[in-house]
């Protein structure tokens, strides 16, 4: 219960940021995401596509392929409860699907194995200073990440950050949140 309380309180925050505000905030969190290490170490990076009131990932997207990296998008399975990276090159080899996310057309794509990739940009609405998120209610990052072992981080506004979240057994903290304001390093330590 407490979750879905914090993701209400926090979307509506973000349904009224104005969208000069979305998008002067989104730059210099973009900018300051492609000053990480995680970022200028990374081969392949894993990151979906926003949608309405999330960080804008399509110039992380752009900057990534302008020097030479590999983009990764999930698409999701559903029914199993799942999601496959797959990598694009262009934007052309997505589909809009259910809630009008956007996910790479497994025609038009491959997969990537999660040893391929290097960084995992994780979603969320609501974040703990300790990288504790709450998502969207479906658990797909939760499942995966279990055996993932490469970088993870968060690209979020500030007006998502709250000092607790409430964390389940098998919630896992990224290891980085980047912010319009700051780099903020996770403490995992409880």
């Amino acid at each position: 219960m407490m979750k879905s309380l914090h993701r209400k309180s926090c979307l509506l925050k973000l349904k009224n940021l104005s969208a000069d505000e979305y998008l002067e905030k989104s730059d210099r969190i973009r900018l300051r995401f492609l000053e990480t290490k995680e970022f200028k170490e990374a081969k392949t990076i894993a990151i979906t596509m926003s949608r309405s009131t999330e960080v804008e990932t399509r110039r992380i997207i752009e900057a990534c392929w302008a020097i030479g990296k590999n983009v990764v998008v999930p698409k999701c399975y559903p029914e199993e409860k799942t999601m496959d990276f797959r990598r694009i090159t262009s934007f052309n080899q997505l589909e809009t699907v259910y809630l009008d996310i956007e996910e790479p057309n497994p025609l038009l794509t491959a997969s990537a194995e999660n040893t391929e990739i290097d960084l995992v940009v994780v979603p969320g609405v609501v974040f703990s200073l300790e990288g504790y998120r709450i998502g969207y209610g479906g658990g797909y990052y939760d499942r995966y990440l279990e055996s993932f072992s490469g970088a993870t981080l968060s690209v979020a506004f500030e007006l998502q950050l709250v000092d607790h979240v409430p964390k389940e057994s098998h919630d896992l903290p990224v290891g980085k949140i980047i912010t319009e304001e700051r780099e903020i390093k996770c403490s995992t330590q409880d």
